[in-house]
């Protein structure tokens, strides 16, 4: 009798038990749930952090979504900005294909929709990505597209960041005095705005400018400064913006000794921006 009780016990715990495992998912299905308790923009910025972070699965899988649901509910800002961040996940590859693909639906939406920014979107993605790849004469094409019509339809953010961006470009194509007007112009325009000045993206165009004239003690310290600034403001700067970055930080360490470069690290601790501007960019 008591072994019938024991077993009749047994087989209900399994059961319990069994049932219990089979409530519980897996934390990928777990993780996708949570993303769709997310509305739209949180979705896209939530893409955008991912894409910084390295992780471009997850980003284009809620860059899809958010396409997605723009397209079910005829929301043209939805498709726009879904269709803008996917282009950035291109980026990364290398993928001229797909951004070709993506640039198309940009095009289509901006005469759709007759709202003309979707066009400035598409020309700064192709700007990010021709620089990328090293082809600076249609990087610049896409970079004065992108400025003329930010200027066209009041997008100061836009507006603001291409100067930034362009100089990079003026910078690998050797011409300097145009590069150093295009980042004080940067931070001029930034102060304008009354945005942050502790800016560290204008900086990255700063040790690169150095870097290609030679003050290579320079682009150190700016490179320091930028890395410090980055880690305080918790930012993850973006594939085509780190790219020269990384560069600077390679050569400074080919051509100055160790002894050189500690100095200049411990000096630039309390280093700001302003400092830096005023030092380098008189």
């Amino acid at each position: 009798m008591t072994k019938g009780i024991n077993l009749i016990l047994m087989m209900t715990f399994m059961v319990i038990t069994g049932c219990g495992l089979q409530s519980e998912k897996p934390d990928e299905t777990k993780e996708a749930e949570k993303l769709t308790e997310k509305s739209p923009r949180e979705m896209l910025d939530q893409a955008y952090q991912l894409f910084k972070e390295g992780d471009d699965k997850q980003s284009v899988k809620l860059a899809n979504r958010v396409l997605e649901i723009g397209r079910k509910t005829q929301n043209d800002t939805l498709i726009g900005k879904a269709l803008t961040s996917l282009c950035r996940n291109s980026q990364r590859k290398l993928d001229t294909t797909r951004l070709a693909e993506l640039s198309g639906e940009l095009k289509d939406l901006a005469i759709s929709s007759g709202n003309q920014k979707w066009l400035m979107y598409r020309a700064h993605m192709n700007a990010e990505m021709w620089r990328l790849i090293g082809n600076m004469d249609r990087a610049e094409d896409f970079y004065n597209e992108s400025m003329r019509i930010a200027l066209e339809t009041g997008s100061a953010g836009m507006y603001t960041i291409d100067h930034f961006n362009k100089s990079f470009v003026s910078i690998a194509k050797g011409d300097f005095e145009t590069a150093s007007e295009l980042i004080k112009k940067y931070y001029q325009l930034r102060k304008e705005e009354k945005r942050e000045f502790e800016d560290a993206y204008g900086l990255i165009a700063l040790a690169y400018l150095l870097e290609q004239q030679g003050d290579y003690k320079g682009a150190h310290e700016v490179a320091k400064v930028t890395r410090r600034l980055f880690k305080e403001q918790n930012l993850f700067p973006e594939p085509p913006d780190e790219k020269p970055l990384l560069m600077v930080e390679l050569k400074v360490k080919k051509v100055l000794k160790d002894s050189v470069l500690e100095e200049i690290s411990k000096n630039s601790v309390s280093t700001s921006v302003s400092n830096l501007l005023e030092k380098y960019l008189k």
